[in-house]
């Protein structure tokens, strides 16, 4: 790993590696993804958790605002709520199938020689699935997972015991910073949401807002989708300020583009 870093600090590029979130950030959320899992959610409030019908989307929405995901609410509330049970459940019924093989996608992620990592609130199961169906979990080295953030969770002996750590916590941006082994600083973080952006660079990642026009006051960048990448953030390729070899990765990353389909 040294070794790459090393060679990424004499490259051209300010940046050594490349963290991205996955859902809604490398497919889109036109998919439905969301709210399949906002009505799996408030499934799992009435089926497994015995809540009224009428009051799981409210307490779903309260729940998250208070506790940051209903998981931990109901952990911190005393709800003996595993969480293998709890992401089988919301995830089990997701529409994978809608899903496609990306190739643009895939190419444009190859083209990137530094390192590549996920980071997702996402249990590892789901992760995999996402990455598989898009044909692209061989571009990343490193999934970073609700499992990496909450690794003795379910041994605990009492649900509120250890509490849900999840992005946009300052807790789970560290874990993701020391498991990545990486330099914040030269480390871009890409992520649809406006306070695990926030989250990021507090603890001094380069971000980069998906799905936004225009910037937060926490994101260096703000791109409207991935596959926009080359024209908002060339750095990843070059340095802008470097003369000497400007033209040609220019060039470079002109041959690149000519043969990615860019989708706005």
């Amino acid at each position: 790993m040294d070794s790459c870093i090393n060679s990424f600090r004499d490259s051209l590029s300010p940046f050594d590696s490349i963290i991205f979130d996955l859902d809604d950030t490398l497919y889109s959320g036109g998919l439905g993804f969301g709210q399949a899992t906002k009505r799996n959610i408030d499934d799992f409030l009435v089926e497994k958790c015995g809540f009224p019908e009428s009051k799981a989307s409210a307490l779903r929405i309260e729940l998250f605002k208070t506790y940051g995901s209903t998981l931990a609410g109901l952990r911190a509330l005393g709800y003996d709520v595993t969480s293998d049970d709890y992401h089988g459940f919301v995830h089990g019924k997701l529409p994978y199938h809608l899903i496609k093989p990306d190739p643009q996608l895939r190419k444009l992620l190859q083209s990137i020689k530094q390192r590549k990592i996920i980071f997702t609130n996402s249990d590892n199961v789901h992760a995999t699935k996402v990455l598989n169906r898009l044909g692209i979990a061989d571009c990343f080295e490193l999934i970073i997972c609700f499992e990496t953030m909450n690794p003795n969770l379910d041994k605990s002996t009492r649900p509120d015991e250890f509490p849900v750590v999840l992005k946009p916590s300052l807790e789970a941006m560290k874990i993701a910073v020391e498991t990545a082994d990486v330099d914040p600083r030269r480390t871009l973080f890409f992520d649809d949401n406006v306070r695990n952006i926030a989250a990021g660079k507090a603890v001094g990642l380069r971000t980069v807002l998906v799905g936004r026009a225009i910037k937060t006051k926490e994101a260096d960048y703000a791109i409207e989708d991935v596959s926009n990448l080359m024209q908002v953030i060339p750095e990843i390729w070059y340095n802008e300020k470097n003369d000497s070899r400007h033209n040609r990765n220019e060039m470079e990353l002109d041959s690149i583009l000519t043969t990615t389909t860019i989708v706005a």
